[in-house]
């Protein structure tokens, strides 16, 4: 129903980028453009206005986005009674995921190669940032759904438990500390190295360690490093002390290179939630992707 002009039209006003579009779209930003400029000649005015690196829609750009969000919304719900009339029916479409940095990483993959086998006509686009940019981009429309941990609630959006993981303390097996087994008292001497603000990770450390009366400030922090896998790379060619996620050390547990040293009475597990907008529940295509997720790890584990 929609024409891929119009589809293209919606993805930059919705994300007021052409880059981003062209992103998600898995389109050329040229190309993207190209098409904004034929509807401009079509409707005879500008649909959007350039401020620099920025955009925002023109008066008759804002009335075209309210009209076409109407009939991308009649165009969902004929496609789920259609569904429900004939459960061959799939007609090509997007979903846009946005993950935490161990979803995206080290969950999310096998679930995606499983999936776009099952559906294939489904185009999957992922965004891989930390739990707090996630959900940032969940409330800016950016993307349909978010698999996040540990951030405080936001009454616009809905949380549906997924599954639980465990972070650990690691050092290298070059480092003092691997035959260690510390105390909670002996942490604020100890070298760390810790994730960036806005990770999920740091929010479950930062909780735990809370608990006994050590905040992060009281701990020798000697670099923050954005994303598990920088974090990671670094405690293996450092001496210092890290909290990774069991999930995302394995390989390097059973090959030595990390070692586990136990805090003694600290253990510290997160869980893992779908966020949606509330409102978009219903969302027949995010439901089914959730349900396959759930069914694919409720079989391995």
């Amino acid at each position: 129903m929609l024409s891929l002009q119009h589809q293209m039209f919606m993805e930059v006003a919705r994300l007021r980028s052409f880059t981003k579009a062209s992103q998600t779209l898995f389109i050329s930003q040229s190309a993207i453009s190209k098409q904004i400029k034929a509807l401009e000649h079509f409707y005879k005015t500008a649909l959007f206005e350039r401020h620099g690196n920025s955009i925002s829609l023109t008066q008759a750009g804002q009335l075209l986005y309210t009209k076409l969000t109407d009939v991308w919304q009649v165009q969902q719900q004929l496609h789920q009674e259609l569904r429900l009339l004939n459960d061959t029916f799939f007609p090509p479409t997007k979903l846009a995921i946005g993950g935490s940095t161990t979803i995206s990483l080290y969950v999310l993959p096998p679930v995606l190669s499983a999936y776009l086998q099952a559906y294939p006509q489904v185009q999957i686009n992922v965004l891989n940032r930390n739990s707090a940019n996630i959900r940032q981009a969940l409330l800016d429309h950016e993307i349909d759904l978010g698999i996040v941990e540990g951030l405080n609630p936001v009454n616009t959006l809905t949380y549906t438990p997924f599954m639980t993981d465990e972070v650990v303390a690691v050092c290298s097996a070059n480092s003092p500390l691997k035959d260690r087994r510390l105390a909670v008292r002996d942490l604020p001497d100890i070298p760390v190295a810790l994730r960036e603000s806005g990770s999920g990770t740091l929010r479950a450390v930062e909780n735990a360690l809370g608990q006994w009366g050590i905040h992060l400030a009281s701990l020798a922090i000697r670099i923050r490093l954005g994303g598990t896998e920088a974090l990671k790379n670094f405690v293996l060619a450092d001496t210092c002390l890290a909290f990774l996620p069991k999930r995302a050390i394995q390989k390097e547990l059973v090959r030595g290179e990390l070692i586990h040293v136990p805090i003694e009475d600290v253990t510290i597990h997160r869980t893992f939630s779908f966020i949606q907008r509330k409102g978009t529940e219903n969302n027949a295509l995010v439901n089914t992707f959730i349900r396959f997720m759930e069914r694919h790890y409720a079989l391995r584990e």
